[in-house]
């Protein structure tokens, strides 16, 4: 399992058991099923009427893709590469036939069958470019689904409790005070499982997504560079120095916050 997600998820277990043990008198209170599927039912509706099925069909699969550590080894992307760059300048096209299967990464390997074929360098790029674009719209699609069913979660919520508060307009004639205050109740309820839901599942589940979206683009474009030095005949050695730059500008540009992440450490030190 992902670790950042695994922590997640305990830290959210123990705030709603803080929550539950500590600010209220009866944990069993804040259990209530009918303002569940209000909130839940609701969500579910809203989203199949915004989306095709085809693209609904992918939520679960993307909740387990979230729970799921992928790694993305760039070292590992770097050295295919090489190899394939070495054996292309060596001349030895069936060997590099031959080594083409052993390839992991399908857009790299869709790469060097295209310098086999000897199709042009600009058309190489177009592809894999549209490859990118391709990937980096689709996954952002379906990150977008957990984001639409984030607001809705707590619009059906506020449904929940305007159906509550019409029932309880019923028994304020009554004048039963415990009556009014339990009904009042539950018609909160439901708008505290629809900020619940979209802020402790939907959005975390997106923004891992994007996050996720991001770092496999900044590998595609890290193997594009290198195609693109492959076609123009550069040196393995710099092939790999080049590329292992563009991974740590990559670094420095995304999570660079200075030593033990103190803004400005690298300067003073470097001073």
């Amino acid at each position: 399992m992902n670790p950042s997600t695994l922590i997640g998820m305990i830290a959210s277990a123990l705030f709603m058991g803080v929550i539950l043990l500590f600010a209220a008198d009866d944990p069993g209170k804040f259990v209530d099923l009918p303002s569940l599927a209000i909130v839940f039912g609701g969500t579910l509706a809203a989203t199949f009427l915004s989306y095709p099925l085809r693209e609904i069909k992918r939520v679960l699969p993307l909740v387990v893709q979230v729970m799921r550590q992928e790694r993305l080894d760039s070292v590992r992307e770097i050295e295919e590469l090489v190899r394939m760059s070495r054996l292309w300048i060596a001349g030895d096209l069936r060997a590099v036939e031959r080594a083409l299967p052993s390839v992991s990464n399908p857009f790299l390997r869709t790469g060097v069958q295209l310098i086999i074929d000897r199709t042009p360098e600009d058309e190489i790029v177009d592809l894999l470019q549209w490859r990118i674009a391709h990937l980096r719209s689709r996954e952002m699609a379906e990150a977008a689904i957990f984001r639409t069913m984030a607001s809705y979660a707590p619009a059906f919520g506020m449904v929940g409790t305007l159906l509550g508060l019409i029932n309880l307009m019923d028994l304020v004639g009554a004048g039963d005070l415990g009556a009014i205050g339990r009904q009042l109740a539950v018609a909160l309820m439901t708008t505290f499982y629809g900020v619940l839901l979209a802020n402790l599942v939907f959005k975390p589940v997106a923004v891992k997504l994007e996050r996720r979206t991001e770092e496999r683009l900044v590998t595609m474009n890290m193997v594009l560079e290198g195609i693109s030095m492959m076609c123009a005949g550069r040196s393995p050695s710099m092939m790999r120095e080049t590329l292992k730059a563009f991974v740590a500008q990559f670094d420095d540009e995304m999570f660079d916050g200075g030593i033990h992440g103190k803004p400005g450490a690298k300067i003073r030190k470097a001073a």
